[in-house]
């Protein structure tokens, strides 16, 4: 490898890892901010957040990848033409397209890893994410007992305490038992008492003091007797235990969200878009099957297609056919034989709709495997190049620029995507949009800072604007002055 090579590809690696841990950061800053109050106040380990935003980590690097790239690019070759690198280097007779080889080949491998991560590992990241964010939204808050409000957290129970000192000392506790079936018939009362879990978080146990409890019981005798029998007990001391184990965290199997899009591999998106297909095209042939079996069983001997009915003589209505006795029915039968008819075709259609619905999730994340990898060269060279016509390095206008030009590939990739869904155009062309969109800026770009194009030089058009109007002010005053 020349030197050259080995510099510019050494002045890319750095900003690229740079730039994409911190769009990393930000991406999953913004995750937490979407879910913080699904994760707040309800006593989750720490390991299962952590799980959580390693899996989401892994669900970003779709969006961080092409960002960082272009961003990283533009930082490299914007600051190779501040420091008038790129300069010797083309004085050395080495063209842009070759001082780009290297970064060309490691963006390449780039996004084949970029294919190879979105087929393989991106569709366990989303289902082990999928999963476990659906059982933390669905998680019960951590109990907590406020003051003068009944809590009905744990199930059976209504618990509530007067006050409830610092050191978790609870004052006036009063519990309702509505484990029995005919209401709070047990109660507990105590003036003070002490609150803990137990070590495994399965417990909670209420020492109380100085309380009594009071207890409604059928009767024990073998016959029918509405009176019942009630138990007064004073305590100076006892202990509650309430089970705790609804509020900790229980997951839910994986395979109930593995029919999802994002989180099949491309040999299942294909498996499973071969099968709706199947489905959808079973579909319609069974619709002229059941249409005419409903033709047979409707369809009188009188009309026989063998033998039609010759007129003697020209009808004005259908209904003088029929006799007048019979008109009645005959309408009336018709009327349910369209309804039948409507409510077949209405069935067929809306089950062909829902596959085809389906077999358009299925290709857009089939397509959105291949164009990550594209994605990700293009980028590169719209970057690359507009860090050469701009010139400037750091994280100032390079950072303007790539966002502004990943917002535009955003936003026409979400528009191409919308509109498959919607079903407006092909899935090839609506996830492609944005790729054949950007690729035309790519080639031209590339060939404005091959030939040192002063693209974006301020400079260039202040000198062109100021000739422009001096030459239509040395124009004016050689005009001849007639009388």
């Amino acid at each position: 490898m020349k030197k050259i090579h080995l510099l510019v590809l050494q002045a890319f690696i750095r900003p690229f890892i740079i730039t994409f841990f911190i769009v990393m950061f930000i991406l999953l800053m913004l995750f937490l901010f979407k879910y913080i109050d699904d994760l707040i106040g309800k006593g989750f380990e720490w390991h299962v957040i952590l799980q959580l935003l390693m899996f989401a980590s892994a669900t970003n690097v779709a969006m961080a990848l092409p960002l960082a790239i272009l961003l990283s690019s533009i930082m490299t070759f914007g600051s190779l033409g501040e420091n008038y690198e790129l300069v010797a280097i083309k004085s050395a007779g080495i063209s842009l397209q070759k001082a780009m080889l290297p970064l060309i080949i490691t963006v390449g491998i780039l996004g084949i890893g970029a294919f190879f991560f979105s087929d393989y590992m991106l569709p366990k990241a989303n289902l082990k994410m999928g999963s476990l964010l659906y059982d933390v939204r669905n998680q019960k808050a951590a109990f907590l007992i406020k003051e003068g409000i009944f809590n009905n957290s744990i199930p059976g129970y209504a618990i509530r305490v007067k006050r409830k000192d610092a050191d978790q000392t609870l004052h006036d506790v009063l519990i309702y038992d509505r484990n029995t079936a005919n209401g709070n018939l047990n109660e507990l009362m105590a003036k003070e008492g002490q609150m803990f879990i137990s070590d495994d978080n399965q417990l909670l146990v209420l020492k109380l003091k100085n309380g009594r409890r009071y207890e409604e019981t059928p009767s024990t005798s073998g016959t029918y007797n509405p009176r019942q029998r009630f138990m007064r007990t004073e305590f100076k001391e006892t202990e509650q235990k309430l089970d705790l184990s609804s509020f900790n965290l229980k997951r839910t199997d994986e395979e109930l969200f593995k029919s999802n899009y994002q989180m099949m591999s491309l040999k299942q998106l294909k498996m499973y878009r071969d099968s709706f297909l199947a489905k959808r095209d079973s579909n319609i042939r069974s619709t002229y099957a059941d249409l005419t079996l409903l033709a047979k069983a409707y369809r009188t001997d009188s009309l026989n297609p063998k033998s039609p009915v010759k007129l003697l003589k020209a009808y004005k209505d259908v209904l003088q056919l029929i006799p007048n006795d019979k008109r009645m029915v005959a309408i009336q039968g018709g009327k349910d034989q369209i309804k039948t008819i409507k409510d077949v075709l209405s069935r067929k259609e809306l089950y062909t709709a829902d596959n085809i619905g389906r077999v358009r999730g299925f290709l857009i994340e089939l397509n959105r495997k291949f164009t990550l990898a594209v994605s990700c060269m293009v980028l590169f060279f719209i970057g690359a190049p507009l860090g050469a016509i701009i010139r400037k390095g750091g994280l100032g206008l390079p950072v303007v620029m790539s966002v502004l030009f990943f917002l535009v590939y955003h936003i026409i990739s979400t528009i191409g995507e919308k509109s498959v869904k919607d079903g407006a155009i092909a899935p090839f062309i609506g996830m492609w949009i944005a790729i054949f969109t950007l690729a035309p800026l790519g080639a031209f770009l590339t060939y404005k800072a091959t030939v040192d194009s002063v693209l974006f030089d301020l400079d260039f058009y202040k000198r062109w604007t100021r000739k422009l109007f001096l030459k239509k002010e040395k124009t004016g005053s050689a005009l001849p002055i007639t009388q």
